[in-house]
């Protein structure tokens, strides 16, 4: 069986106060499809201003309510495809990313057709689409956490490449049900969103989800094909190297039988720390278009995690 939930359940954030679009059991194997928008790249396009929009920015599809989670267990959810509609958008916020200093007060936007795999980035330039979901989490224990900025211990708008086709996410549950949502599918991004956007695109996307109480999660991780992936959160770089790298020695030590020793030793040659998505993590005034705090990322090899004889 497979449930879809459309992009009419969409939220600007994630909270247990939602009602859930869908109660499931977990670890079924059953196929969810969340359907996502670009209604606010096309309202700012048609105004030629991202002022007084009237769609939500950045939604979530959901939530997900997952009978049995409890707080402390961990939800994992695999993304099995991301599908991609036949257009996405590039476009410039005013004073929003690291190109504000260049783009100046003109806002931009333009469409990006998308067809056949391919986004057509320009007329003479075409890359292979590479789908990713950027905005994932669950609810907080109590009130609601954004889907724009910061990012939390729960997820949000991570904007992390990594977190594409074949995926498996994993994320905190703070609160009975999880209230997982999903949402802000990129056709193709640029390593650590530099700009503040991607090629954004509206699709859908399918995942299944599992629950284990095996063990709990401070924050996001991602497994790939060839990697363990834990996100680091923090006020300054250094907090949150900090913070994603004592995840990643934790998971060695506790999970998979490393020494103290070995553990150090083998982190400093084989688990590579890079910067994370633009969102932040920590809070900033209202209305300000600059992030505050640091988001990292810390990958563990899957081959050192192999049987030592």
């Amino acid at each position: 069986m497979s449930y879809f939930i459309g992009k009419d359940q969409a939220h600007s954030g994630f909270s247990a106060e939602d009602e859930p679009a869908l109660r499931i059991d977990p670890g079924t194997g059953e196929h969810i499809q969340f359907e996502t928008s670009d209604y606010s790249y096309a309202e700012t396009a048609a105004k030629g201003s991202s002022d007084d929009l009237t769609s939500l920015l950045n939604p979530i599809t959901g939530p997900v309510y997952v009978n049995g989670a409890e707080p402390g267990d961990t939800l994992i959810v695999e993304i099995v495809d991301i599908e991609l509609g036949d257009l996405g958008w590039s476009g410039y916020f005013h004073g929003a990313g690291a190109l504000a200093g260049v783009m100046g007060d003109e806002p931009y936007m333009r469409q990006v057709p998308i067809s056949d795999g391919i986004v057509h980035l320009t007329e003479t330039i075409s890359v292979p689409a590479r789908p990713m979901v950027g905005c994932f989490g669950t609810a907080p224990a109590t009130g609601r956490n954004s889907s724009m900025a910061p990012v939390y211990s729960e997820g949000g708008n991570l904007d992390l490449t990594y977190a594409g086709i074949g995926s498996r996410l994993y994320l905190p549950v703070r609160v009975a049900g999880a209230y997982l949502g999903l949402g802000d599918i990129h056709a193709v991004m640029a390593e650590g969103e530099a700009s503040d956007v991607a090629i954004e695109a509206a699709g859908t996307i399918t995942a299944t989800v599992a629950l284990t109480k095996e063990f709990s999660v401070s924050g996001p991780a991602i497994e790939t094909a060839t990697e363990v992936i834990f996100v680091g959160l923090g006020d300054t770089i250094q907090e949150s190297l900090a913070n994603g790298y004592q995840r990643a020695f934790r998971f060695l030590t506790t999970q998979h039988g490393f020494s103290r020793g070995d553990a150090f030793t083998v982190m400093s040659a084989m688990v590579n720390s890079a910067l994370g998505g633009p969102a932040g993590s920590a809070e900033v005034p209202a209305g300000s278009p600059l992030a505050a705090g640091s988001i990292t990322t810390h990958h563990v090899p899957k081959s050192i995690l192999t049987p030592r004889g």
